[in-house]
């Protein structure tokens, strides 16, 4: 698994892998899936091994795959190798392996152990929720103070947590396919939202997606420079199509524009996003709330006050008590001067 985490920001829309071939003590090879089209987890790890993986135990943290793609069966390219013994961490969710992978390979002799292993099936949740659910892992990022503040009544937001917290949000930008602002963040902070640390160099550049019903995006924003994919998600109707000259933009028109949440999600599915932040303003970030389409909230959390006037993190109107939105916290950990919150509905 922590092979497989080698490829988390690359590997997309394929899942991550990671496989490690092991004969009479010693590790033979190891390797991840870097990219979708090329070589998986366990191809890479047999390329590695010198002399033969012939009686050899894989481990992979992901059942072998069972069909032809852009890639041979892994299944095949494994009962081919000769090796003895499989060692699964979790079944594959796709309808099109699911078992067939670890089936083909007991048919051929090969002893198989499969141990289900939540680390190991939460390692592939964006992948298994864009598969079974036809929309990507949803997360939401904030940065607040303790009353729960995104910005001042007069709207600045500038900054409400520190840098450590803001450099560790690149983080959360790289293993992500696609970041979702709105226009009002566009037009209000002119953000770039592109993954600026190099430590994440290696990671495939997130679709950064604008939620704009009436197409307001100012032709000279920072959203639409660079080589970055861009998507702007409009009502039916609006637009701009001088802005479709840039090659890496996309303009897409939804009947009910960006308050289709659903929609918008499954057309990122649909483009191969299996994890998405969501990194923008109240109205935005309540609508994902409010809609319940939502699935991880990272929340910085900053121990300052700003007041009573200040506008809140999430626009969504709460009347009775058992309504509200509620979280579970799962982890927490100290950035900086600020706390970070991991939050799962």
């Amino acid at each position: 698994m922590e092979l497989a985490a080698q490829g988390q920001m690359t590997c997309a829309p394929n899942p991550p892998v990671g496989c490690i071939i092991w004969r009479d003590g010693k590790v033979l090879g190891r390797g991840f899936h870097q990219r979708a089209g090329a070589g998986h987890a366990e191809v890479n790890a047999l390329r590695s091994v010198e002399g033969g993986a012939r009686n050899a135990t894989v481990f992979v943290s992901l059942e072998p795959c069972s069909f032809v793609g852009r890639t041979p069966a892994c299944a095949r390219t494994l009962i081919d190798a000769g090796v003895a013994r499989v060692v699964v961490a979790a079944v594959d969710p796709n309808p099109k392996v699911a078992g067939s992978g670890i089936r083909l390979l007991r048919e051929a002799g090969i002893a198989v152990d499969v141990l289900e292993l939540d680390s190991a099936k939460e390692q592939i949740q964006g992948f298994t929720q864009r598969i079974m659910r036809q929309r990507p892992w949803v997360r939401i990022k904030t940065a607040t103070s303790l009353d729960g503040s995104v910005a001042l009544a007069n709207g600045k937001s500038q900054w409400v947590t520190g840098s450590a917290a803001r450099a560790d949000v690149q983080y959360w930008r790289a293993r992500s396919d696609a970041i979702v602002t709105g226009v009002g963040s566009v037009i209000a902070d002119d953000p770039l939202l592109t993954v600026r640390d190099p430590a994440f160099a290696h990671a495939l550049a997130p679709l950064r997606v604008v939620l704009d019903s009436y197409g307001r995006t100012p032709s000279g924003a920072q959203i639409l420079q660079g080589n970055a994919p861009t998507l702007l998600i409009h009502q039916q109707g609006y637009g701009d199509s001088e802005l479709a000259s840039g090659a890496h933009i996309q303009q897409l028109h939804l009947p009910d524009g960006p308050r289709d949440v659903l929609g918008v999600l499954t057309e990122l599915a649909q483009q191969g996003c299996n994890e998405v932040l969501i990194e923008a303003g109240p109205a935005v970030v309540g609508s994902f709330f409010a809609a319940g389409l939502w699935d991880e909230w990272i929340a910085y959390v900053a121990p300052k006050l700003l007041g009573a006037d200040s506008r809140s993190v999430a626009d969504v109107l709460v009347t009775h008590l058992p309504d509200a939105p509620q979280a579970r916290l799962v982890q927490t950990a100290q950035i900086g001067d600020d706390l970070r919150l991991t939050l799962r509905r």
